[in-house]
């Protein structure tokens, strides 16, 4: 159980086609995570509609501190950006689950965009599937000591799994540093696949560690992102070749291929259940980190 003086305070919300149904996305989440929300013991900062779903399907025991905001349309997501860029321990929140129907039009609202990108800036996790909900929450919670949840084990060989790799040109430092630090880690996924100039750097990287030949097509590099990469991964994405999406963003500059951004994220909530996109740099490493603490390798 969380034992810090401080507890980490999770926003919560799920558009309307996650939350009603009796195995919406919401509803799989408060149960299959009930033991790690147990060890957490987070405050949940719950937008309206989505608490007045927890409280329907009798899920509320699944998150017994919480506060309650209004309603999205009486400003509660508004409110929710306010709490992440918020500098007062008491307030702030940690990480958001937005459960996010690809096509309902309120996912681009401006203050659902600007939530997205606030938590890439201040550096908070922001998990928009079930998936990577899921898996959050498992890593965290075993982190500090719980259990490891042995139906979740299969997501967890990376053996036969794919794994996508992208940085924007600010942030391509960055993915090779995390790609070095996390090589072992990278290389038990059977496909890495990237964007443009990022394949052909993680490449050489590969071929400095691993040698020439066994580095020179460690990762399979697609058109770049302007040119149409992100549409390629998305593909793969929606077949179900890629599980994990580590986006690395420079939410700073425009972007004349936003589109193809939102794209290949739009793939990743069409398959809810399954893939997840990182685009938090500095939990990035964390989430690496912890990814390989949980891994399942073959002979287990």
């Amino acid at each position: 159980m969380n034992t810090s003086a401080k507890p980490m305070r999770i926003g919560l919300i799920a558009n309307r086609s996650h939350q009603d149904a009796a195995d919406s996305a919401l509803v799989q989440l408060l149960r299959g995570a009930r033991s790690a929300l147990h060890q957490l013991q987070p405050e949940m900062i719950v937008v309206g509609r989505t608490l007045d779903a927890i409280l329907t399907h009798g899920l509320i025991d699944s998150c017994p501190q919480y506060e309650r905001f209004p309603y999205g349309r009486e400003g509660g997501l508004m409110k929710l950006v306010s709490r992440v860029v918020d500098r007062d321990p008491a307030r702030t929140v940690d990480a958001v689950i937005y459960l996010i129907d690809p096509v309902d039009p309120s996912s681009i609202f401006p203050e659902a965009l600007a939530l997205k990108r606030q938590c890439v800036i201040q550096g908070k996790p922001f998990l928009a599937t079930l998936a990577a909900a899921r898996e959050w929450l498992e890593l965290e919670a075993c982190a500090t000591g719980k259990p490891i949840d042995t139906s979740l084990n299969a997501s967890f060989k990376f053996d036969g799994e794919g794994i996508a790799l992208i940085a924007h040109d600010a942030m391509k430092n960055r993915m090779l540093t995390l790609a070095e630090k996390h090589f072992a880690l990278l290389d038990q996924f059977s496909y890495r696949y990237a964007t443009g100039t990022t394949g052909g750097l993680l490449n050489q990287l590969a071929q400095k560690i691993k040698g020439k030949e066994a580095g020179e097509n460690w990762v399979k590099p697609f058109l770049s992102g302007p040119l149409g990469g992100d549409a390629q991964i998305a593909e793969l994405v929606l077949d179900k070749q890629i599980r994990r999406i580590l986006f690395l963003e420079d939410p700073h500059v425009a972007r004349q291929h936003e589109a193809d951004i939102q794209l290949l994220e739009r793939a990743a909530r069409t398959v809810t259940d399954f893939a997840s996109v990182i685009s938090d740099v500095d939990g990035s490493d964390r989430w690496l980190s912890l990814l390989t603490n949980r891994a399942i390798h073959p002979q287990s």
